[in-house]
């Protein structure tokens, strides 16, 4: 948690013509209020965990963002090596392979959506996608990979194998999935029936009953990799089975010793997604020393803001 400092003053924003992103977010630490301050602390933060030795760096989000432009705020963090793991839901594979052949598009909150439905146009929040960019799409992919792997002799996998496997046969460079599989970056999927790949992967079980999913060799590898770790951080965004998924491995080190959480979520109501890092605290998830935020925002204007930010940093410390 930030020192409380009774001695630093609150100073107004001061404009330029030459403002860069990080400039702009190192006047948040000052200007302070209100999550902006928060803002702040979470980059510092997080340049703490990339910089920080023997550091295993997670990084967890729902799928919904990825229906976005923030999927290419992921991708950079992967292509640069930026996390070692990534935990995620069935849908961020299901957007990653679809939008490396399809287009969404720009939609509303507020729209038809019985209409939508009968044109078959599937809404998420504010943005739409066609049949077309979807399920078809998908289904092609991942059935072709099934059945090439399958006559390869490959019966049994992890959802991180799988992960790769998707990133390397059905993704270009546009993809979290390419860069995790190139930069061997493991992507575990704990609710990997939960989605479109999954429904696919339940389907060509049905002709195929040798076909299976061990979900108990990722916890075996997330096992490896948690107890081998000296220290470990996570950047957290939103909740659900991802989020709870990093916390409760990291327990069994000790805790995080950095925690950077992003959500809308609220807390009165005992949700997983919207629980504090105070709260992970008393399980012993985060470590009672660790460098910990509560972001409180929409992830797809916090992201961008503090991933430019934190390059920007790095790269400073690269030219030096």
């Amino acid at each position: 948690m930030p020192k409380v400092e009774r001695k630093i003053p609150i100073k107004d924003y001061e404009f330029n013509k030459n403002w860069t992103v990080d400039e702009l977010v190192g006047q948040m630490d000052t200007a302070w209020g209100f999550t902006a301050g928060k803002l702040a602390v979470g980059v510092n933060i997080l340049e703490d965990m990339v910089n920080s030795k023997d550091c295993i760096k997670f990084l967890s989000f729902p799928a919904d963002i990825c229906a976005t432009g923030t999927r290419g705020v992921i991708k950079e963090l992967v292509k640069r090596k930026m996390i070692d793991v990534i935990i995620t839901t069935c849908g961020t594979l299901d957007h990653d392979i679809a939008r490396c052949y399809r287009d969404y598009y720009r939609g509303s909150f507020v729209m038809n959506d019985s209409k939508l439905h009968q044109e078959g146009v599937n809404r998420l929040g504010n943005v739409l996608v066609p049949n077309d960019s979807y399920g078809i799409v998908i289904e092609k992919q991942i059935i072709d990979m099934l059945e090439t792997l399958y006559k390869e002799g490959k019966r049994e996998f992890s959802t991180t194998e799988l992960c790769r496997e998707i990133g390397l046969r059905c993704c270009n460079e546009n993809s979290i999935l390419y860069w995790a599989a190139k930069n061997n970056i493991p992507i575990f999927v704990p609710g990997i029936t939960d989605g479109a790949v999954g429904y696919q992967l339940w389907f060509f079980s049905q002709d195929h009953k040798d076909f299976r999913v061990n979900l108990l060799k990722d916890e075996d590898d997330l096992n490896n990799i948690v107890f081998d770790a000296k220290k470990s951080g996570a950047l957290i965004v939103g909740g659900g089975i991802s989020k709870h998924h990093t916390i409760w491995w990291n327990q069994f080190k000790d805790g995080l010793d950095y925690a950077v959480y992003i959500s809308t979520a609220v807390e009165w109501d005992g949700s997983l997604s919207g629980a504090r890092p105070r709260e992970a605290v008393s399980w012993g998830k985060i470590s009672e020393k660790a460098e910990r935020i509560m972001i409180e925002g929409d992830a797809t204007m916090i992201m961008p803001i503090m991933l430019s930010s934190l390059i920007e940093r790095l790269n400073k410390k690269t030219q030096l």
